[in-house]
């Protein structure tokens, strides 16, 4: 693959130099009464520092490398879910779609492989993905566009909106035996700007701490994936009776601190967090296919969800526990705000174009400029995240941890369990996803590292800019 060529890059910085700690309000506004015109994001034409289409091709290779042939080796009718009658262990993901926009523009945007392993159903561009924690980035913005009405202020308390979180407790002691533990009073009350940078002081039941596992289990927290039944306002009520794993503030552990600023949405707006996120975000950016539960009409879409078995080969992943791999095609009344939604790879894009358009989107002022570089910064001071910082609902890129060559500081990231990945670098104005839909996959992080990579070596100078990658 080429070098990178630096010296072609746009280096244009979008985001003003806003303080982190600053307050901004605004009178309310009504959110629009009707979706955004956009139809698909443009492709690009004559769209300065667009892909080389030999470097277009590196990427195909790179993407039908992952997923090519991932087929049988025997009869379909043979497949069971133990993995019998084998995929194909040398191939690593069923299916995977990329898009990258430039200067708002789409210069690469391809699917590769299957949606369905037994039908072989070719992926499509507009398949909807299970994109879990990716739903922390929507449901931060969303609450953020109530800070620009001036309903909260993020110092805040959040047993001023939730009282359930007052008098919090932290863990002092546990027994692994039977989960009974010990507490001690927390030093200080958790904050709203705490929740957003996951310092809190709040765990995941499942996939959190032995501790937080074993408390949130025994009092029926739900994760917000394959959960549909419940509220979350029973929920997140019995979640502020539960100790917090360290005192707010003092470290970064990944939890359902998003699900608590949903709830905080219902409350501040009155709607439930789904019906807030669809008139006051999806509707205006055009986000036409993004749903806690998928309506009827839609569900055909839905990718397939697949698992490995111990001997790293692809298989369907089976319902487990309370978890079913179906869940956006059930008629649910939990909404998650931590990783209940399911979207599409375009729905995602137009979202995170808003972003590095300072809150805007054609025409359409979601955000001030100023929001948006609250949320884009560091918001958790000395506090680290694997070396990176946390913003407003966004890992935030570190100049010492911008390990691909060309990624700029400042860029900002995240993505969800089933392996959708997304990043946004505001300094090449240029927006990168990548989806494909398996937990627990070995090579996820490897693709979307190799992904991310290509991208960066994959841009000419504006006078060589030739037509954008197909679509299919």
């Amino acid at each position: 693959m080429m070098a990178l060529r630096k010296k072609h890059l746009a280096l244009v910085l979008l985001l003003g130099s806003y303080g982190a700690a600053a307050q901004v309000a605004a009178p309310t506004r009504k959110a629009p009464a009707r979706p955004a015109t956009v139809g698909k994001l443009r492709p690009a034409s004559t769209a300065p520092a667009t892909i080389d289409p030999a470097e277009a091709r590196h990427i195909d290779e790179l993407l039908t490398q992952y997923t090519a042939d991932i087929g049988t080796s025997g009869p379909l009718a043979q497949i069971m879910p133990d993995g019998s009658a084998a995929y194909r262990p040398d191939k690593h993901v069923p299916c995977t779609v990329a898009l990258i926009l430039r200067d708002g523009k789409v210069v690469y945007r391809r699917a590769f492989g299957v949606a369905d392993i037994p039908t072989q159903t070719p992926l499509r561009t507009d398949a909807i993905f299970r994109i879990a924690s990716q739903t922390k980035a929507l449901t931060s913005v969303g609450l953020m566009m109530l800070f620009d009405e001036g309903k909260f202020r993020l110092d805040d308390p959040i047993a001023k909106y939730l009282p359930a979180f007052a008098n919090a407790q932290v863990l002092a002691t546990f027994n692994p035996k039977d989960s009974t533990y010990t507490t001690v009073p927390a030093n200080s009350p958790i904050t709203i700007r705490q929740l957003f940078t996951h310092t809190s002081g709040i765990s995941y039941p499942v996939i959190g701490t032995r501790e937080a596992t074993a408390i949130y289990a025994k009092a029926r927290i739900p994760s917000g994936i394959g959960t549909p039944t419940g509220t979350l306002a029973a929920s997140m009520d019995a979640l502020g009776k539960l100790p917090l794993l360290h005192q707010p503030g003092e470290r970064f552990t990944y939890g359902l601190s998003v699900d608590v600023l949903g709830r905080l949405i219902e409350v501040l707006s009155g709607q439930p967090l789904d019906q807030f996120l669809r008139q006051r975000l999806f509707l205006p950016l055009g986000m036409q296919d993004t749903y806690f539960y998928l309506p009827a009409d839609k569900q055909a879409r839905l990718v397939e969800l697949y698992t490995e078995n111990a001997a790293r080969q692809t298989v369907p992943m089976m319902p487990q526990g309370r978890m079913t791999p179906d869940y956006p095609k059930a008629k649910g009344t939990y909404f998650s705000g931590g990783a209940g939604l399911s979207s599409t790879i375009d729905d995602y894009a137009r979202f995170l174009q808003m972003m590095l358009n300072n809150g805007t989107y054609q025409g359409r002022q979601l955000l001030k400029p100023a929001t948006v570089a609250l949320i884009t910064q560091n918001q958790m001071g000395s506090v680290s995240q694997g070396g990176n910082k946390f913003g407003l609902g966004f890992s935030i890129t570190t100049p010492e941890n911008a390990k691909v060559p060309g990624l700029s500081a400042g860029s900002y990231e995240w993505g969800g369990i089933f392996g959708t990945t997304y990043w946004v670098d505001p300094q090449q104005k240029l927006v990168g996803l990548i989806y494909t839909q398996k937990y627990p996959n070995s090579t996820g992080r490897d693709l979307a590292g190799k992904f991310k990579a290509a991208v960066y070596e994959s841009f000419v100078p504006e006078q060589q800019a030739p037509a954008a990658s197909g679509t299919r």
